[in-house]
């Protein structure tokens, strides 16, 4: 069945009525190609649930659809994770975002690390910031999530570990940690409800004056393993572990 997000505003819930704008028009009309009486499913991004819907008729500029029954759907993780993505090159950020919403994660927070080649102004950042939004939403769309993650700002790395600090656990992978059955226990420690956040590095990894003000403020230095991991890849295989734990 076909999922589409649409502001909490068009959801008629007492009138049992939905309605659909935007590019999402188009694609259902002329891609889809679908008529009225077929079945959807839209999501508001944020509260969770599934309201299933009939098309009832198909205008120029939007489709009006009926409310037939709301679905609670446990689709998200039991805990909220944080990735805290330091800048990679070139459009390795948009596999990254992409794949960690498929994944579970709550939040993306880009991060400028000492070692990261990119650096963003104010106008590319707003600019990349949109585009990386975009894909959240087509991803949470496509592995139909309940919520639309936020890629925010691009974060500092002192005030990126500000706020990890806040949180109920957080973790730091870094090559040059050991004891993979520490890192194991950390992973198994998690519980529904938490707040967690994990940092992933550049391509150069994170330098040891980050590392150490990540310690101070109590975030764990974690192994993932014997080998060197890519950016795009460390957090992917970090994300993928906590969900395996989480899920039930």
């Amino acid at each position: 069945m076909y999922q589409f997000f649409v502001d909490p505003a068009q959801i008629n819930i007492p009138d049992k009525r939905v309605i659909i704008t935007g590019a999402d028009v188009n694609h259902i009309k002329n891609v889809l190609r679908m008529g009225e009486g077929e079945e959807i499913a839209v999501r508001n991004g944020q509260d969770g649930r599934e309201y299933r819907c009939a098309i009832l008729s198909l205008e120029e500029e939007e489709i009006r659809c009926e409310l037939r029954f709301v679905k609670e759907d446990a689709v998200e993780l039991p805990a909220r994770v944080f990735l805290f993505q330091a800048l990679p090159k070139g459009d390795k950020m948009e596999l990254i975002i992409q794949k960690a919403v498929e994944l579970g994660v709550h939040q993306v927070i880009p991060v400028a690390a000492s070692r990261c080649v990119v650096k963003l102004d104010e106008k590319k950042a707003a600019a990349k910031r949109a585009r990386w939004q975009g894909i959240a939403q087509a991803a949470a769309k496509q592995s139909k999530r309940g919520v639309i993650p936020e890629v925010t700002e691009v974060s500092s790395f002192a005030g990126a570990v500000e706020e990890a600090a806040q949180m109920d656990v957080a973790l730091i992978p870094y090559e040059m940690a050991e004891d993979m059955s520490r890192t194991r226990g950390l992973m198994e420690s998690l519980k529904p409800g938490q707040r967690v956040a994990v940092f992933i590095g550049p391509e150069g990894g994170f330098s040891e004056a980050e590392i150490s003000l990540a310690q101070e403020r109590g975030i764990s230095p974690i192994t993932l393993g014997k080998r060197i991991l890519r950016t795009e890849t460390a957090g992917l295989v970090a994300l993928s572990w906590i969900m395996y734990l989480l899920e039930r």
